[in-house]
């Protein structure tokens, strides 16, 4: 007759420890075991099982079936973090062509360049037949006007040249259509945009006339190249 051979203390101490070893290297938690982990685990379990009594295949295939996962998590973690970064880039590269250009933000407020000219935009809900845009002075007083006559609707801007370099000047729409009735124009404060931050959680401008920053989530419209 045929005996099975008994694997020998010896054998069991270094299956012991070399599952020791594996479990060693992933920091004690299954969950931070890594696809070596698993297959150094899985040949000492094959390599020290007791012949009379062999490993369950179904089980085998199951282990298999969680290496594969880790590894699919793995590689899915390293992809993630690859367009994270490609995203960061694009985005910095997008902020960093704002620079030199005017960008529009949710206000009234223009501000005059060393010239004396500012310049301010605005968005009309429908056509408008006359358009005409009240300039104030930091007092409430009017200061000047621009008439831009009939303008159709969506996005559009005007420059005033009657200010105080530096002053900050707030402005008003009064806009018409062919009825008579009045069309609602949403203003917008214009700025130059003189740098870009983009080492915080989000990316802000730098803006001439304006000490505060601007983040570019808050950006309407860009008006174009400054003049």
């Amino acid at each position: 007759m045929t005996s099975l051979a008994i694997p020998s203390v010896a054998s069991s101490s270094a299956a012991a420890s070399s599952t020791a070893a594996a479990s060693s290297s992933g920091s004690g938690s299954a969950a931070s075991l890594s696809q070596s982990d698993f297959l150094q685990l899985l040949t000492a379990q094959m390599k020290y099982q007791t012949p009379s009594n062999p490993a369950d295949p179904t089980a085998l295939a199951s282990e298999f079936a969680q290496i594969s996962t880790v590894n699919g998590i793995d590689k899915l973690n390293t992809l993630v973090s690859s367009l994270s970064a490609g995203g960061a880039a694009a985005q910095m590269a997008q902020a960093s062509g704002l620079v030199g250009k005017q960008v529009a933000v949710a206000g009234n407020t223009i501000t005059a360049d060393s010239s004396g000219a500012a310049t301010g935009a605005f968005n009309l809900q429908t056509a408008a037949q006359s358009v005409n845009v009240s300039i104030l002075s930091p007092s409430g007083a009017v200061a000047g006007t621009v008439s831009l006559g009939a303008l159709p609707a969506g996005q559009s801007s005007f420059t005033w040249d009657g200010g105080t370099a530096g002053t900050q000047y707030t402005y008003q729409v009064n806009a018409v259509s062919a009825s008579g009735g009045a069309v609602t124009a949403t203003p917008y404060s214009v700025y130059t945009v003189q740098g870009v931050n983009v080492s915080g959680a989000s990316q802000t401008l730098n803006v001439l006339g304006s000490s505060a920053v601007i983040p570019v989530s808050s950006v309407q419209t860009v008006l174009g190249a400054s003049s």
